[in-house]
Order: C-alpha cells, then structure tokens, then sequence
C-alpha cells in the first residue's frame, strides 16, 4: 500500500488540499488510467490480436473482445486502495463493483463461447439430426443464475453458499417460475436422444395448426413454417404431450403412398356375358388376366356339371372383379408407381353412397406437386375407363337431375303416359 507521503509525492501541493479534494483528484486519476489502458488494449492490442484469428467462419473475436473488458476493471479494483483519504465505504463500494463487474464479463465471455461451440457444432453434418440449441440454453440459464449469485454475493460481501441456502426456501417459487424450461429441458432431451424430430422434418399438428418444416429447434419452442409460409411456434414440451405426425420416413425410403377410394353405384355391378367378354378382351392389359380366369371357370364349372350340379351355382366373371384386375395391372405398368412397395385395389364395406374401391400404392417420388400429378393422371383414367366396364359412380342427385327428372315426368304427360 502506497501512504500519505507517497502519494504526496505525486501532488506536491497536496498538503494545501482539503482531504476531500484530494480523494476526488485520485478517484479521478485512477478512472483516467483505466480509461487509457482500456483504449490501449481495445484500440491496439485487441485489433492485432484480432488479425490473428481466423477471418472465415465462427471466429472466438466476440470472447476477445468480453475478456478485454476485465483489465479497466482489475486497475479499478486494485487501484481504489491507492486512493488516501477516501473513506472507507467508498473505496469498498467501488472495489467491490469492480470485481462484480469483472465476473459479470467473465459471464458473458462464457456466453459467448457458448454461443461460438454451437455455430461451430451446426457446421458438422449430422447436427440437423441431434440439435444442441436446447442443451446450450440449458447451460445460459445455469451459467446466469450462477452468475447473478456471485454477483450479488461480491457486491454485499457475503459468502455465495449462504445466498444458496437461503434460495432453498424460494424452490417452490423457482420451481413455479421455470416450470416450462423444466418441461422444455427434458421434453428437449426426449425428442433428441429418440431421434424424434430434426431441423427440416414435415411435422403435421393439426391440435395446433402447424403443418410444414421445422426450421428450428431451441428449448422452449419448435418453429414450423407452414406451406402457406406461416409461421407456428409449437411449446417444446408439447410434442411430448401430444402427438404429432413426422413425415420424414417418407422421405428417407423416397415413396408416398396413394389412398383414395372410387365409389361405385352397386346397381351397376353384374355378371358379364360373353359379348362383355369378348369386348374387354380389346384391353391388353387384362387379356392374359380373362384368358386365364376363363379357363379356371369353365373347367370349375365343368367339375360342377360332373358332380350333377346345377349351372346356375357355377363361377362367372363381374364387371367389378375384372375392372379391380385391370386396376391393378394398370397401376403396375405405370413407371412413376414404386414396384417395390405394396399394391392394392380393394372393396371396402359398402356403404349408403356405394362401394368403397380403394386404390392403396406408392408414388416413386415424394415431391408435392409431381405426387399430386401422378395421382391425378391415375384418377382421370379410371373414372374415364370405369363405364367400358359397366360400372358407374354414385352420385348424390343434384340440381341440374332434379330437373331432368322433373322434365322426363312432364314429357309423359304431354304423351298421356301415367297412372290407370
């Protein structure tokens, strides 16, 4: 410690100052030199240092630059003991600032390397696949609340673990206050260690209205842009809650199933003739398919007839069954259709509107617009198609049939055509 006399060496009219004055002069030459070694660091070494560093890239510059902010601070602090006749509650004020203040950059210099380790993380590959942005949240929380209790520690001159022990009695009230990023934190760890959710995965969520890509994954909340290019905020704990469709393993296999159903008047359904038969055999897709089945049936019905059976309990073959058999060697002669991947065309339980007949496959792309075309392409030839066969679709009566019907009973007035 420098004394009295020392330090009058520096003023040597000091002796003709008030003592208050003099305290003034030397708080006010130990800002000086803080503020002129605070412009020498930042304005020359902290630019050198800063060439330095790699240009490209996350760079530690931001960590740098927190850290710099210490050395004004420790002159501060260890230099307000210089300063005589300072009274002591000042002095200790000022030092005790300046060593929170010192802790607080030490704070935001870790901070900043937080935030450096994770823009350094997102450049890896995998990182869209197991996102650390919650975990790094996680640890800002720990290190401010950590911080915010040293700081306050060093300002009233109390040991840290006696600040600690009197929060116990405010951990129902923390537990209150952080209930969500409790949920978040361990809804977050859930969705990551499972694999359940990436940057870039279509989530659908209709309960929240979300369906389209996440673009981002933090603690508290999911970011979906919608395909109207909406955004929706979607709480991180309610993917846990409640559920949610991914549909990223359509995406990884490269296929998207088609599921739509034709509904078909079931008075249309009948056995076919043998003019019927012969009229279908123009399709070349079914022409193996009739070939055959007409084998199997006659020599089904032959069997019948050798056992005195009555024909009428033979085998025919319907305009519904060979419509389905030319379904399904159409879809399979279509390219854009995956060969790989299940194939179906089945009837459904009839319903009051017809029979359901279910077209179940998968497009050879999962991309929205060429998907919706091929489906399109599909659906246009088989309503086109579906009267060559016999068959029709039901249709509830509109209002243009209503007037059709109401001119056909008109007409057989006009010819005297009615009851009796």
């Amino acid at each position: 410690m420098i004394d009295s006399q020392t330090f009058s060496v520096t003023f040597p009219f000091a002796a003709a100052m008030p003592s208050w004055l003099e305290a003034m002069l030397g708080v006010a030459l130990l800002f000086a030199v803080a503020v002129f070694v605070n412009w020498i660091v930042k304005q020359v070494i902290l630019k050198f240092a800063l060439q330095l560093l790699p240009k490209d890239g996350p760079t530690p510059a931001p960590i740098v630059a927190r850290l710099a902010n210490i050395v004004p601070a420790l002159i501060l602090a260890r230099g307000v003991g210089l300063v005589v006749h300072l009274p002591a509650g000042l002095a200790t004020a000022i030092h005790n600032v300046a060593n929170a203040f010192i802790i607080l950059t030490i704070i935001l210099a870790m901070n900043a390397a937080l935030n450096l380790a994770n823009r350094l993380y997102q450049r890896r590959p995998d990182a869209d696949h197991r996102p650390i942005k919650g975990y790094i949240q996680v640890l800002k929380i720990l290190l401010f609340l950590a911080g915010t209790v040293l700081v306050i520690a060093v300002v009233m001159e109390q040991s840290p673990l006696l600040l600690l022990s009197g929060l116990g009695a405010l951990a129902a009230v923390l537990m209150l206050v952080f209930k969500d990023t409790i949920l978040s934190l361990v809804a977050s760890v859930q969705l990551t260690s499972n694999d359940m959710l990436r940057v870039g995965d279509w989530i659908e969520m209709p309960a929240l209205n979300a369906d389209g890509d996440v673009i981002d994954i933090a603690l508290h909340t999911i970011k979906v842009q919608n395909f109207d290019k909406t955004i929706t905020s979607i709480p991180t704990y309610r993917l846990i809650s409640d559920s949610f469709k991914n549909w990223r393993g359509m995406q990884d296999v490269g296929v998207r199933r088609i599921k739509r159903s034709l509904f078909i008047d079931q008075s249309s359904i009948r056995f076919l003739g043998e003019e019927d038969e012969l009229s279908l055999r123009r399709f070349a897709l079914i022409d193996d398919y009739l070939i055959r089945k007409q084998g199997e049936l006659a020599q089904s019905n032959d069997q019948l007839v050798e056992h005195g059976g009555d024909v009428v309990n033979g085998r025919r073959l319907t305009n519904i069954g060979t419509f389905r058999a030319y379904v399904i060697a159409y879809l399979r002669a279509q390219t854009r259709v995956s060969g790989d991947m299940a194939l179906l065309v089945r009837q459904l339980q009839p319903t009051a509107q017809g029979l359901p007949l279910e077209i179940y496959c998968f497009t050879a792309t999962t991309i929205w617009s060429e998907y919706e075309t091929i489906q399109a392409d599909i659906f246009d030839h088989l309503l086109a198609i579906l009267p060559e066969f016999g068959l029709r679709l039901y249709q509830a009566p509109s209002g243009h049939d209503v007037q059709r019907m109401s001119l056909g009973e008109n007409a057989k007035k006009s010819i005297g055509v009615g009851d009796g």
